[in-house]
């Protein structure tokens, strides 16, 4: 597909603060048809060194919490100023995905890219852990990386160059999504699938000399990326039992 939204960011610059497959790609094909009202409050789960809520909010204009827990938000407000952006645009939280700091039912939509595999394989964390900070009618918008289909049982030599198999636990296929996500009480699923930017992200981020960029090149550069992709889940919290 084409990315004219994520092309504005291309600039060597701000492509040294993603922190993996190009994100800003990931999210533009997430979002692709989006049903997030205009002006949605949203959290940006994991936003990292805040490049995908800078996204967020210029180019879709809505109002951006940047939750994440490794980053300094006083590093992501500077950033933020830097591209224009005040706190009332987009404001950087120091969060643990496990433990929100924010009021019940405060967003209107909850959007992760790359993140969500690290905390959300229990199928228990989104109805405890998430969808109380969504509206009854929210929406939950999910890039995560995955496998095509999951050989954890038979890993193949090209992956284990670059990763352990403890590494590779977090990464699976749309089917075991799917078993996780489906078994939710309070979210309704509306979309899990297999994404088409699998090649073009993973090549944006081996051009980086990030010291990651450069371990996983070993993995990528002997075909590795035959055997993963991106997961896309869409889901809708469903209206409180009355």
């Amino acid at each position: 597909m084409k990315y004219p939204l994520s092309e504005k960011y291309s600039a060597p610059a701000l492509m040294k603060k993603i922190m993996g497959p190009n994100p800003l790609k990931l999210e533009e094909e997430l979002l692709t048809n989006h049903r997030i009202p205009a002006g949605s409050l949203v959290c940006d789960l994991g936003s990292g060194q805040g490049l995908t809520s800078v996204f967020l909010a210029r180019e879709y204009g809505f109002t951006v919490y940047a939750a994440d827990l490794w980053s300094e938000p006083e590093d992501n407000r500077r950033f933020f100023a830097e591209m224009g952006l005040t706190d009332a645009q987009v404001l950087p939280v120091k969060a643990d995905a496990s433990d929100l700091p924010f009021a019940p039912e405060t967003f209107d939509a909850v959007v992760s890219i790359d993140s969500y595999h690290y905390f959300g394989r229990d199928p228990a964390f989104l109805d405890e852990k998430i969808l109380p900070f969504v509206k009854a009618g929210g929406y939950i918008y999910i890039a995560i990386p995955g496998m095509k289909k999951d050989c954890h049982d038979n890993l193949p030599p090209e992956l284990l160059l670059s990763w352990t198999p403890e590494d590779l636990e977090t990464m699976h296929d749309a089917a075991f999504w799917r078993s996780v996500i489906s078994q939710s009480q309070g979210a309704e699923v509306l979309e899990v699938s297999e994404m088409i930017s699998n090649e073009e992200v993973w090549a944006d981020w081996l051009r980086q000399e990030n010291p990651y960029a450069v371990g996983d090149r070993k993995s990528m550069n002997a075909g590795a990326g035959r055997y993963l992709n991106f997961v896309k889940i869409v889901l809708q919290k469903k209206p409180a039992k009355g």
